[in-house]
């Protein structure tokens, strides 16, 4: 069931939630809901795109990205077409016109050059939030007629706002906050008519606030500035927070009704009979009243202070009911607490797109749990929430770098991570085939499409390339560490490919294993608790067991016996019934016995006990092409792929 990350996070992994705090987090997070629903809005309008080609609005883009620095790469490459190719663009249904630029994250940092966005005279959607954009606020923007929706939130902008907002008649939803604004602010913001949101939070207005008196408007927020006076009769009806942060007396604010006793100038309601009420009435109302005192301050305590240090910022603070994504991005401005993109992504989403995804679990593996997210631009990508992270910020950032670096067609790309105090992420591309486990593994019969031979085969081989490629990096000495069926998928070429390498060594060792992944286990990680080269080969060994027999590493029988597949596979060959061991689904293909045989030699040398006397990962390449001269398109790296591949379809461990 598909949920929004962080309800999935407080659904699986915490538990109790509170009224007021549901509708906090109503209130926080409208902002970020209402782009994502308006940008989907904009997808769905260019469905039927012809290939007209915006020429002026091309070139009004190309003049802005060349003159604005940026850390990222963008595919806007000025002998493709801008509609449904560029990042961050989309176009009007004809594809004469670019109605959205959204580029969150990207990376900008300088003033916006003039006379270049605002060429986009038909441009509705311009999202810019969560770069480093500096100067005042573009005062050529005026061009914009049409613009609806303005994101220009958590930048370096400055000075003053401009004075007559209503040149964008068409506004509706406007977020200028955590910038650096300062003046009063614009009376003119009463002119638009649409206006459904405004966020001028986290700057340095002064002032009073302007009685708007817009019927629409359904959310504001203008906490942490340096405002003044009463808050308008208009604006009575939100809550205090938005207005937190100022010089602004809250008791100007109409009263709300208390759910408990309070003070009261009318008189006690006299009885029937005109005598007043009796003391032991009386009594047990001041009783009642001191009871319900107890309870709501009991209540506040609770709810309101902080929680214990070093709670989960991901599953504590972005629960339904807690604080919103907006909130928790603005406690550190600086790009350290942003998502780091390795060079080459072309992704256009940032921390807040990514925490307010719908999103679903996938599973939970050795080093965390693993979901599927799915952004408001419907990019799907997988996020690995790390646990039990025993390295500093340096080390886990300089060993990002190096799984990042590694570009090959059988190793799943890193995309980006995000490191702060309580949570370590990792973003990979998502991929709509399950892993090589779900394939083996999953209900047989049916539906289900068996494993042939040939895609065995290529498994196999596309595997060991790609756990030949890992350990080559750091001069020879990388480990993988988690080599298992649920950590490999097949690319676009249909050959296997490995995921979630590099993280043994920056984890707390390895605990106890248990269920399937015991199996994988080589004898020495069960006593020292620490991977290495030679372990990720008998890791790989189990895997074409797998493969061969088409058995789980640890399974049981009809009579709940337990059975350890290198101990079983052991036992049989030893007997010489070794035909007994072959999957019975690969038996209706010819002519591959001594394939299977060779194959299951290489296996067996791979799951020895001692650990030198296993062969290397390039030796066991070299055997396994040695069986059948497989194709050798797929030993490119991916850095050579063409960018219109389209990429491989996968889908992270699912183990439980």
């Amino acid at each position: 069931m598909c949920d929004s990350l962080s309800e999935k996070l407080r659904e699986r992994e915490k538990e109790s939630e509170t009224k007021p705090y549901k509708e906090k987090a109503r209130n926080s997070s409208f902002f970020a809901s209402m782009e994502a629903k308006h940008i989907l809005c904009f997808i769905l309008l260019v469905g039927f795109q012809v290939s007209a080609e915006p020429v002026e609005d091309k070139q009004a883009l190309v003049d802005f990205v060349n003159n604005v620095p940026h850390s990222r790469s963008l595919n806007w490459n000025e002998s493709s077409p801008v509609c449904n190719n560029w990042t961050g663009v989309i176009c009007s249904g004809d594809g004469t016109r670019v109605i959205a630029v959204r580029l969150p994250g990207v990376g900008f940092h300088g003033p916006i050059p003039p006379n270049t966005l605002s060429r986009l005279s038909a441009l509705q959607i311009l999202s810019l939030r969560s770069n480093g954009i500096s100067g005042e606020f573009p005062f050529d923007f005026s061009n914009l007629k049409n613009l609806s929706f303005l994101y220009l939130q958590y930048n370096n902008l400055s000075g003053s706002l401009p004075v007559d907002f209503s040149v964008w008649p068409n506004l509706t939803i406007v977020n200028l906050s955590n910038n650096r604004f300062n003046g009063s602010i614009p009376y003119s913001f009463s002119n638009l008519s649409h206006l459904a949101a405004l966020n001028l939070a986290n700057n340095s207005l002064s002032g009073e606030v302007p009685d708007f008196n817009l019927p629409n408007l359904q959310q504001i927020n203008l906490a942490n500035n340096n405002l003044s006076g009463s808050v308008p009769r208009s604006l009575r009806r939100f809550p205090n927070s938005v207005f937190s942060g100022n010089n602004i007396p809250f008791e100007t604010f109409s009263p709300r009704a208390s759910p408990f006793v309070t003070p009261s100038s009318t008189p006690y309601p006299r009885s029937r009979n005109g005598r007043g009420l009796s003391e032991k009435a009386l009594l047990g109302i001041i009783v009642a009243a001191c009871v319900l005192g107890l309870v709501a301050f009991v209540f506040l305590i609770v709810v309101c202070c902080p929680r214990k240090k070093g709670e989960d910022e991901f599953s504590g603070k972005l629960q339904k009911g807690g604080m919103s994504p907006e909130k928790v991005v603005s406690r550190s401005q600086d790009a350290n607490n942003r998502l780091t993109f390795f060079e080459g992504c072309n992704y256009a989403f940032d921390l807040e797109d990514l925490l307010r995804a719908s999103a679903e679990v996938l599973g939970k593996g050795t080093f965390g749990m693993a979901y599927k997210a799915i952004l408001e631009d419907a990019t799907t990508v997988v996020v690995k929430r790390l646990k039990e992270v025993s390295v500093g910020k340096r080390d886990f950032e300089q060993q990002m770098e190096v799984v990042g670096s590694i570009r090959h067609e059988n190793v799943v790309e890193l995309k980006a991570y995000y490191y702060s105090k309580d949570e370590k992420l990792m973003v990979y591309d998502y991929y709509s085939q399950g892993s090589i486990s779900s394939m083996l593994h999953g209900k047989r019969g049916g539906e289900r499409i068996p494993l042939d031979w040939n895609t065995r085969m290529r498994i196999a081989i596309g595997a060991a390339r790609g756990i030949a490629r890992i350990h080559a990096e750091n001069a020879g000495k990388f480990v993988h560490g988690n080599i298992k069926s649920s950590n490999i998928f097949l690319n676009f070429q249909r050959y296997g490919c490995v995921s979630d390498l590099g993280l043994a060594t920056i984890t707390s060792p390895l605990a106890p294993p248990i269920a399937r992944a015991a199996g994988y286990r080589a004898p020495e990680v069960a006593d020292t608790r620490k991977a290495a080269q030679p372990s990720d080969v008998y890791s790989f060994g189990v895997v074409l067991l797998e493969l061969l027999t088409g058995k789980s590493p640890i399974h049981t029988t009809g009579g709940d016996e337990i059975i350890h597949l290198v101990r079983w596979v052991h036992s049989v060959v030893r007997e010489e019934w070794t035909a007994e061991v072959f999957d019975v689904e690969l038996m209706r293909y010819p002519n591959i016995e001594e394939e299977m045989v060779e194959m299951l030699q290489i296996a067996m040398s791979c799951v020895v006990r001692m650990p030198d006397q296993r062969p290397k990962m390039t030796d066991v390449v070299k055997m396994i092409e040695n069986v059948r001269q497989m194709d050798t398109e797929n030993r490119q790296s991916s850095e050579n792929r063409s960018e219109s591949s389209t990429p491989p379809p996968l889908v992270t461990e699912r183990e439980s």
